[in-house]
């Protein structure tokens, strides 16, 4: 079930040291998130009051991650305007293929809230660089999201040689249906402008298809 490409990241890459995680039994599965996140996350200067704030902050974390040599997308978990937990793609780092932005914000999210419960009423929404795949608009349906707002989309991903999966090609009715609302587009010109440069740089373009090169 390996990825091919995955761990064989560009020199630049801020890879996470794995000699300990190696270490550890088979029976334990640890993903290690990067302390850069969270700064990018603390230090970001822009308002979270609005959806295209939030969604700088998204893209401000993908863009980060490619720098480090990892995979063009970011995305954050708010309540209401307060930040919740940020995630990048670490499928490179990890070689685990669920660890994408999206799970990775969602499973931070949902540690956060177990260690520290939020009492105030308001909607939790998932905002992510780029519209969900397959396997994280399944992730979606039961983590307790109730809106996504999303940057580039599903072609914009395809275009540069990922393949998004069997995702219900009604898939923004299928979520409203269970009362997550979806709104698409915002910051897309700036989000698809990661995936460029994700190309530019050689990125690996992994997946089913396990493709080590991009479709220009």
């Amino acid at each position: 079930m390996a990825v091919q490409g995955v761990r064989d990241v560009p020199e630049t890459s801020a890879a996470v040291d794995f000699s300990a995680v190696d270490a550890m039994p088979a029976n334990t599965v640890v993903l290690v998130v990067p302390s850069w996140v969270d700064e990018v996350a603390a230090t970001f200067e822009g308002s979270f009051e609005r959806e295209d704030g939030r969604m700088a902050l998204a893209v401000a974390l993908s863009r980060h991650n490619v720098e480090r040599g990892g995979g063009p997308f970011g995305a954050a978990v708010f309540l209401g305007s307060e930040l919740v937990a940020a995630g990048v793609n670490l499928v490179l780092d990890s070689g685990l293929t669920i660890a994408h932005a999206e799970i990775v914000a969602m499973m931070r999210a949902q540690r956060a809230l177990i260690e520290s419960p939020r009492t105030r009423a308001g909607a939790y929404s998932l905002v992510a660089s780029t519209e969900p795949c397959c396997q994280c608009f399944g992730a979606l349906v039961w983590s307790g999201i109730q809106r996504l707002v999303c940057g580039a989309n599903t072609g914009d991903a395809e275009a540069i040689g990922f393949d998004e999966g069997p995702k219900p090609e009604a898939w923004v009715r299928s979520l409203e249906a269970r009362g997550i609302t979806v709104t698409q587009g915002v910051r897309r010109e700036e989000a698809c402008a990661v995936l460029g440069e994700y190309v530019r740089r050689g990125g690996v373009i992994y997946g089913r298809e396990a493709t080590t090169r991009s479709r220009t």
